[in-house]
């Protein structure tokens, strides 16, 4: 009988150790995750997105912009936050005051672009006639090439007097937009590791999107110094961007 007492008091001391030691990894894991996207409980962040580039209604979104939408709510739920989607007629919130994430490039989210010049000057979308977007970072060019190759740059920056972080998911399709929220959310351990709280820039390649969509994502490089410095006269782009 006594045995018995010992063996049941040492199964609940072992299961008690495995729970807590279980709990303190996830709460370990809750902290970095909301340090990296700078996200608290109950905290409010802020999407913006880019309007439907064929829709003639003003508050169109496409459908893969709404799935990168969802990718970041994840986010934020993971987080305890509360996700807003700003309304283009909203009033506007200053870079640092939310945690905030703009889906889309400048051509039909000018959020995005506002925050290119001010935060990375390098980075130019250029639309030449009837040609694909092409994304240009450091004078270097990366031509879309629709349902084959397209390129995302996924940047965290900050404001002038920092407070919380931007993401920008800056595609040359909304598909590409969608692979880079993806890549965000499946990815941010390994990003919290390398840039820590730091400011960076990434450009990533969406390969074979008729065939697979937005699921195959690869690194091209990291571009945040190019990003991040203004461009040389013989660099700057030659189309309208």
């Amino acid at each position: 009988m006594w045995d018995l007492v010992i063996n049941l008091l040492a199964s609940a001391i072992a299961g008690a150790a495995v729970w807590l030691t279980q709990f303190a990894l996830r709460r370990r894991r809750l902290h970095r995750m909301r340090t990296f996207f700078g996200l608290a409980a109950g905290a409010t962040c802020v999407f913006f997105v880019s309007r439907h580039a064929s829709s003639p209604h003003p508050q169109s979104v496409h459908r893969s912009d709404m799935g990168a939408l969802l990718e970041v709510a994840v986010i934020a739920r993971d987080c305890g936050s509360v996700p807003r989607i700003a309304s283009f007629e909203d009033a506007p919130t200053g870079p640092g005051e939310l945690t905030e994430f703009s889906v889309g490039g400048p051509t039909f989210n000018p959020r995005t672009g506002s925050h290119l010049r001010r935060t990375l000057p390098g980075v130019a979308i250029v639309k030449d006639g009837e040609r694909p977007l092409t994304l240009v970072v450091g004078g270097q060019s990366y031509v879309c090439e629709p349902g084959t190759s397209e390129y995302v740059l996924l940047a965290k920056v900050f404001g002038p007097g920092g407070g919380r972080p931007v993401f920008l998911l800056c595609g040359q399709t909304a598909l590409s937009n969608q692979a880079g929220a993806r890549h965000l959310r499946a990815q941010y351990q390994q990003l919290a590791r390398e840039h820590g709280n730091r400011p960076f820039a990434l450009l990533l390649r969406v390969v074979d999107t008729d065939a697979y969509g937005p699921t195959l994502v690869e690194v091209v490089a990291d571009v945040t110094a190019d990003a991040s410095r203004h461009p040389l006269p013989e660099q700057q782009p030659s189309a309208t961007a």
